[in-house]
């Protein structure tokens, strides 16, 4: 007897969070949605300090108002309809809307790392190669990465996204997530997946691996340029410069490594989805909070903009 083939599939379930009881599901959704508001609120002011603020017209806070907004819609595609899923338990998404959010979710989140992977450069840069650093990272260079970034994961989400979603999908339809994952719908087809699983390892390898390995090289670098400094003010100025970005880069590269860099036999529907809540919701606040309360030029600049006489330190 033949299997039903995908064109008959015309909607999945989220199994999402409906093991858990009424009361819990509430309190998750008051601190997601806290969390969430946190978020957008904190990258909206970002993104409007910078463009008001000329002070903060260079490179890196470029960069920084790019990954803002991507941040921002990478937790859109997701987070609206998990918290609406916390409501109505038996959320279902329609086969389109699952492609489509996958798509999103993936092309922004891997905008995300190289962006994180183009800071890294340019810190490098303005510490490393300093007397050359206007005419490296001019505004050119810059629209370049930036849009080499978004390209890149643009060609990434629709690679995996047409190999997954050619896949046949038979009686399951249950996804064991509170979004559309690439790893949970494998899980949904019917024939064999090798050659998906291998695609999905090889782009892991090229938005987590590499760009981590490049972020690594240059913060080596940097680290040995900022021992050379003479005064011990110089080397604690020169840190303070990169300690925001690579606390951004450990936890996001990280949390997003265990997930997808993990060997498929020692993967947990319940810790995979603990470390996916951890990336979707947690992680991208970090990105406002981290550079507003760690970073002294965002904290004078809300100053200026502002008006006001006294910010805390």
């Amino acid at each position: 007897m033949s299997k039903p083939n995908s064109t008959f599939l015309t909607e999945f379930l989220f199994e999402g969070f409906s093991n858990f009881q009424w009361h819990h599901r509430l309190t998750f959704f008051v601190v997601f949605l806290t969390l969430y508001l946190l978020t957008l609120s904190g990258n909206v002011i970002i993104v409007t300090i910078i463009r008001l603020d000329r002070h903060l017209h260079t490179p890196m806070y470029f960069f920084l108002s790019m990954l803002s907004i991507s941040e921002t819609c990478y937790t859109v595609t997701i987070i609206p309809r998990m918290l609406f899923g916390l409501l109505s338990p038996q959320q279902t998404i329609s086969f389109q809307g699952c492609a489509t959010q996958l798509f999103f979710y993936l092309m922004f989140g891997a905008n995300n790392c190289f962006l994180l992977t183009a800071m890294g450069y340019d810190r490098y840069v303005a510490i490393c190669n300093p007397l050359r650093y206007s005419v490296i990272m001019g505004k050119t260079a810059c629209l370049y990465l930036a849009s080499g970034s978004l390209g890149i994961g643009l060609g990434i989400a629709t690679v995996q996204v047409t190999s997954v979603f050619g896949l046949p999908f038979c009686d399951g339809f249950v996804i064991s997530h509170f979004f559309c994952d690439v790893r949970p719908l494998l899980k949904l087809s019917c024939t064999d997946t090798t050659v998906n699983e291998i695609i999905t390892l090889v782009i892991s390898v090229c938005v987590l691996v590499l760009p981590m390995c490049l972020v690594f090289i240059s913060y080596v670098l940097i680290i040995s340029t900022i021992l050379k400094i003479a005064s011990s003010e110089g080397r604690k100025k020169a840190f303070a410069t990169c300690a925001s970005h690579l606390t951004v880069v450990i936890i996001h590269y990280g949390c997003a490594s265990i997930v997808y860099l993990k060997p498929k036999s020692q993967s947990s529907v319940g810790q995979d989805r603990l470390i996916s809540v951890t990336y979707t919701v947690i992680t991208p606040l970090l990105n406002p909070v981290v550079y507003s309360l760690r970073n002294k030029e965002v904290k004078d600049a809300v100053r200026r903009v502002l008006g006001l006489k006294i910010l805390s330190s």
